[in-house]
């Protein structure tokens, strides 16, 4: 296997053995960049500049903690201890994840010379764990839609088969992992963000429980509640998604729902044998229209986990009808984008129903306007939905560790694909929401890890999530990384 696809854990303990240089690594990963962004979209901006210098100063504090080891130096601070990503390279999402002194678009055509004055602090303790950003990546405006395109740089494309989305929002972060552009990237989730298009390109995130990594958001400290919205890691190995989410936990005061993790260490929880696990599994939430092809992969995938030891048993989940659960949604998350919009006309004097809606995408527009359209009698109304749905989630987490099932209900779309209308000859509503399995558990709050399933004939990915009860990360990643073991995925991506 390539450097370029070789694992992040193997890459920092590599680094600080000495096996490895930083200044290399980051070089291989640019020189991919320049290879490969222009057909994938995948980054927005590339730091060269700035991340060869942090790869200098990651090599040099090796060298002199080399040196110390070895008696060569008498300086205390050459045997600092280096943090767990040393010198490793990352993709941050271009979505609320600054890094100071660098564009900050939002996927808005309008932000493209928006420079961040701070960096945020998800992208602050990667840093101080050792990692270097390599650059940010593409989202659609403020991560509104389940697949990445906007005005600013066009679509991104899943490595699998460029004519196909990478899915959305953090598509940009997805496609530069799955095309070894990077070996971790940074997501976020406000309705599938992090699932999505880990399906769509084939790569393994997690969706923590709600304050699990804290979010410094601002204006809007509350902005997180209703859907329940996070942020989050992505990788291509379990053992590299444990060791990045390690990194990002922990109460920080910046954020008011943030909390003391139950465990700051993640990385042991991917050792643990499949027979130690009782799954339950369902092909569609009893609710969604999937396609055939994805509940057979989901389902094979769910079958080897279950010959590799693991108690697996198929269930009804009896949670509202898709249509209460679709106005449910659509009653939380559409005003979440008109006052996000408001902010910008109010910051950056961006007047999306106006002057700037040419410079954004249809789509955006559209979500912004229905958002304004619900008060917030409505609003809250939805609380009831949402409490009948997570009774109905924990009466079967109840008597299982997790409950397992497809990210999306069916493989990746082309570019230009409307959201399905009709998934083999069953009526969908065309909306993102009857693409995607995945924001019922915005709606609850439930951690999901995403893991590849499989590919279908024509070679696109097809991912399914694993949902736990809130702090259960450990049993999901273990869960996950039983899976891998079971079904794994490595030789799978294109160049690898």
């Amino acid at each position: 296997m390539s450097t370029a696809f070789r694992s992040a854990t193997d890459l920092a303990e590599a680094i600080r053995a000495g096996e490895v240089s930083p200044v290399e690594l980051v070089e291989t990963y640019l020189d991919r960049i320049d290879d490969h962004n222009d057909e994938l979209n995948a980054y927005v901006n590339v730091l060269k500049q700035r991340a060869r210098e942090q790869a200098r100063e990651a090599e040099q504090a090796v060298e002199a903690r080399a040196d110390r080891s070895s008696g060569e130096s008498t300086d205390p601070r050459d045997g600092e201890d280096l943090g767990p990503l040393h010198g490793v390279p990352v993709a941050i999402k271009d979505l609320h994840m600054e890094i100071e002194g660098v564009p900050h678009t939002m996927g808005l055509a309008p932000l493209a010379d928006n420079v961040a004055e701070e960096s945020s602090l998800i992208v602050e303790r990667l840093e101080e764990a050792g990692a270097i950003p390599l650059g940010t990546t593409n989202t659609p405006e403020l991560g509104h839609t389940m697949q990445t395109y906007n005005e600013l740089v066009g679509p991104t494309a899943t490595p699998f088969d460029l004519d196909y989305n990478a899915g959305g929002s953090s598509g940009g972060s997805a496609a530069a992992l799955a095309a070894g552009l990077a070996p971790l990237a940074t997501g976020s989730d406000v309705g599938g963000s992090l699932r999505n298009p880990a399906s769509c390109c084939h790569v393994v995130s997690v969706k923590p429980t709600f304050g699990l990594v804290p979010k410094d958001n601002r204006p809007d400290a509350f902005s997180s509640t209703t859907p329940v919205g996070v942020v989050g890691p992505m990788a291509r190995t379990v053992d590299d998604l444990a060791l990045m989410l390690s990194v990002l936990v922990g109460q920080d005061d910046s954020d008011p729902f943030s909390v003391v993790a139950p465990r700051d260490d993640y990385t042991d929880a991917t050792d643990r044998d499949a027979s130690e696990f009782d799954v339950a599994f369902t092909p569609d939430l009893d609710t969604f229209p999937v396609a055939d092809t994805v509940a057979s992969i989901c389902r094979d995938a769910v079958d080897a986990l279950a010959e590799a030891g693991a108690t697996v048993s198929e269930v009804d989940v009896d949670g509202p009808d898709k249509g209460t659960l679709n106005y449910a949604y659509g009653t939380e998350a559409t005003p979440l984008f008109a006052v996000m919009a408001g902010y910008l006309e109010a910051e950056y004097g961006i007047d999306v129903a106006g002057d700037d809606a040419d410079d954004l995408s249809s789509s955006f527009v559209q979500t912004v306007g229905m958002g304004e359209g619900y008060d917030a009698v409505d609003y809250l109304g939805t609380n009831e939905v949402r409490t009948e749905l997570y009774d109905a989630v924990e009466a079967v987490l109840d008597d299982h560790d997790a409950l397992v099932m497809p990210t999306l209900s069916t493989p990746p779309l082309t570019h230009d694909e409307p959201y399905p209308s009709e998934i083999d000859g069953e009526r969908a509503g065309g909306l993102p929401m009857d693409w995607g399995l995945t924001w019922p558990f915005n709606m609850t709050g439930h951690p999901v890890v995403a893991a590849p399933a499989g590919l279908t004939d024509d070679g696109l990915p097809v991912g399914l999530q694993i949902v736990g009860s809130r702090y259960a990360e450990d049993d999901l990643l273990g869960i996950a990384a039983a899976l891998e073991d079971a079904n794994p995925w490595a030789e799978d991506y294109p160049d690898a």
